[in-house]
């Protein structure tokens, strides 16, 4: 038996046919340990790839009606949290942060969900006052069903690999994966292994820009590379990357949303973030995207950083393996710690299937072409 190199096309018609073979990444592994690899791609064509994990890097882009007499957007409050104009006489930009405000524990993340339950959310808007736009203040509701064009961006949608969070310092520790507990307490990691999309397919190679996504049960677009692109990380000889990598920018209409896959959260100390799960399909096209979708969790890594130091760069004490991260415990600095996950592995393994069922039933498009991630790009720390 040989890998038979397939293409594009060939997918696409299998889709319209209805006789594509799609399985979730973690059901591909098991294939590949049962029956062997040039079998598990013989009956394969697509791995559905998913997680559930937690961000603050993203925005809501709201696109607000006129008002008579007409107000050029400058300052904004929606749902009590402030914002700011100025992309245009009536567009919106709330991001997903945000921090509490008395007793409130209030960010973009709290609104959406509000907005998402079909509430009136309020909305104060402070104006320029031109000739053309004389009106300075408006103060009304908003209810996602009425607002022209609502969308939500996240810069950092997708990335290759997590890390994991630890604390060398004594006391309780506030993080944007939750409380460390310190020294060496416990450990937090925010990569999901095996079933994630970036080590299912690592560069993330298949999703440049336009390229479909399933956000939260919706068909999203890939931007381009997103928030912290670095695709030249350290990588395994299997080329899965060391460290977090490549990441993708991310666009969902929000009237598409379903909010048992996106949920608001607060972590304290830290502020508002959202719980998001996302999948992507993973086109088998030839023996290397087979070979790297079917590497195990026993041999996918994730850096260990110490998180009390509060550094540019962190001190690390090495890579741990997604088998040791799911069976709850690791060894950090010479003693055993329990390990949790900071991400929904249920929840992203929920959305994955429905990308499966919505992949086989062709409503989830397949690309005509591969359009490919940039492979280009790296921080430049700012100084001063």
């Amino acid at each position: 038996m040989v890998f038979a190199p397939r293409s594009c096309a060939e997918l696409l018609q299998r889709q319209e046919q209805g006789d594509l073979r799609v399985c979730t990444a973690l059901a591909f592994r098991s294939r590949v340990e049962a029956s062997g690899l040039e079998q598990a791609y013989a009956d394969t064509d697509v791995v559905a790839a998913g997680s559930c994990s937690f961000t603050d890097q993203g925005q809501l882009w709201l696109s607000l009606g006129p008002s008579d007499p007409p107000l050029r957007l400058r300052q904004a409050r929606l749902g009590g949290v402030s914002t700011s104009g100025g992309f245009g006489a009536g567009e919106l930009c709330l991001p997903l942060g945000g921090r509490a405000s008395g007793e409130r524990r209030l960010g973009g993340a709290q609104v959406l969900d509000a907005l998402l339950a079909g509430e009136e959310v309020p909305l104060e808007l402070q104006g320029e006052g031109t000739t053309l736009h004389p009106r300075r203040e408006l103060q009304t509701t908003i209810q996602l069903e009425r607002l022209n064009q609502a969308r939500l961006l996240l810069a950092r949608g997708i990335s290759e690999n997590g890390v994991v969070a630890v604390s060398s310092s004594e006391g309780l520790l506030a993080s944007p994966f939750g409380g460390l507990l310190g020294p060496f307490g416990n450990a937090l990691f925010n990569g999901s292994g095996a079933r994630s999309i970036g080590m299912t397919m690592p560069g993330l190679h298949q999703l440049g820009a336009g390229s479909a996504v399933l956000v939260a049960g919706a068909i999203g677009r890939v931007l381009g590379p997103g928030s912290g692109h670095q695709p030249q990380t350290r990588r395994q000889p299997s080329g899965h990357a060391r460290a977090p990598g490549a990441a993708v920018a991310l666009s969902v209409e929000l009237a598409c949303l379903q909010r048992h896959w996106i949920r608001p959260c607060w972590f304290e100390g830290h502020g508002a973030a959202l719980l998001v799960a996302i999948a992507a399909p993973v086109l088998l096209l030839g023996e290397r995207q087979a070979a790297q979708a079917a590497v195990p969790d026993s041999s996918l890594e994730a850096p260990v950083l110490d998180f009390s130091i509060p550094r540019r760069i962190r001190p690390g004490f090495g890579t741990v393996s997604y088998r040791e991260l799911l069976a709850g415990r690791i060894q950090v600095d010479g003693q055993q710690i329990p390990a949790a996950p900071a991400c929904s592995l249920s929840l992203g393994d929920s959305l994955t299937e429905l990308l499966a069922e919505h992949l086989r039933d062709g409503r989830f498009p397949l690309p005509a072409q591969i359009t490919p991630l940039s492979q280009q790009g790296r921080l430049h720390p700012l100084e001063g």
